[in-house]
């Protein structure tokens, strides 16, 4: 299918699109290439392909939830480089 320059034109002015003649031209054949591309696609059969909404296979990644043992305080705490008692201390960022 072959796009015009007249119709690059007008969808560039209801975009508010200042483009120059040579974009014109340039836009003009892309469009055009894609157009000729999509109409080879159309030749395929795709009855026998399901539709999908993602290229890849989706499953469900959620596990159960469960309670597992932490790493004690003290062990966490002693890589703190500030700590007050039993947590950490970080800057006041609120006023």
């Amino acid at each position: 299918m072959k796009i015009t320059k007249e119709q690059v034109e007008h969808v560039a002015k209801l975009a508010r699109l200042a483009i120059t003649e040579e974009e014109t031209e340039r836009y003009s054949q892309q469009l055009s290439n894609i157009l000729t591309y999509i109409e080879k696609l159309k030749e395929l059969d795709t009855s026998k392909v399901e539709p999908t909404s993602h290229v890849l296979p989706m499953k469900n990644i959620f596990r159960e939830d469960e309670v597992e043992p932490s790493l004690p305080r003290e062990e966490v705490l002693k890589n703190a480089p500030d700590r007050t008692e039993e947590f950490f201390r970080v800057p006041k960022i609120i006023e």
